[in-house]
This record gives C-alpha cells, structure tokens and sequence, in this order.
C-alpha cells in the first residue's frame, strides 16, 4: 500500500505562484513514476506533469510547460509542483498519482484545491 497526502493549495490571484507538495509513504520499492493530476470543474481528470523514481520529469502538459516545474526530493518521499504565472484556467483540485512499473494499479491522494482569480 501507498499512501499519498498533498498540501499547499489554496486561493491566488492571476499571476500568481503556488508550490505544491505530496507526501509518499508505504511499500515503493523498484522503479515508479509519481505524477500530478488536476480535474477543473466539469471536466474529467487530466494529467498536468509526470516524474520518474530516478527524479527526471517525463512529461509536463503543454499548457503547463514554462510555468510548471515538478520536482521530487528527500529519496522520492517527497514531490512538488511549482506553479508560476498561475491562469484562472487552472483552478482545479490537483491529485497526486503513484504507479510502480508493470503495476496495473493507481494510487492516489485526497486532492489540494487550487483557485486562481482573476
């Protein structure tokens, strides 16, 4: 089992910046990607940006790329997100995601609120 709790959503204004975290714990031996998701109201869950176990982001989403930087420390326990020049387009509840290698199986976070105004 893997348990994942984010933190450091919260209200900003348009422009504005946000780092969020997610807090990894449990069984994540072997390689593993972690990723963030965000799902904005009535829209379905989108994948913003994706990381390795070998701390190499892997993917960030077109709309994300040159605001968006995720990163990973302290051994992988720990992943971020730093957002810059936030958009009232990315208000949304961000999800943390880990899934080992070869493992059909998702885990995922509670969810941070993220509201950009404008």
């Amino acid at each position: 089992q893997v348990q994942l709790v984010e933190s450091g959503g919260g209200l900003v204004q348009s422009g504005g910046s946000l780092r969020l975290s997610c807090a990894a714990s449990g069984s994540r031996s072997g390689f593993n990607t972690m990723a963030w998701y965000r799902q904005r109201p009535g829209k379905q869950r989108e994948l913003v940006a994706r990381i390795n176990s070998l701390g190499s982001a892997t993917y960030v989403d077109s709309a994300a790329q040159g605001r968006f930087t995720i990163s990973s420390a302290d051994y992988k326990n720990t992943m971020f997100l730093l957002m810059n020049h936030l958009e009232p387009e990315d208000t949304a509840v961000y999800y943390c995601n880990f899934r080992a290698l070869g493992s059909p199986v998702d885990y995922w976070g509670q969810g941070t609120q993220v509201t950009v105004s404008s």
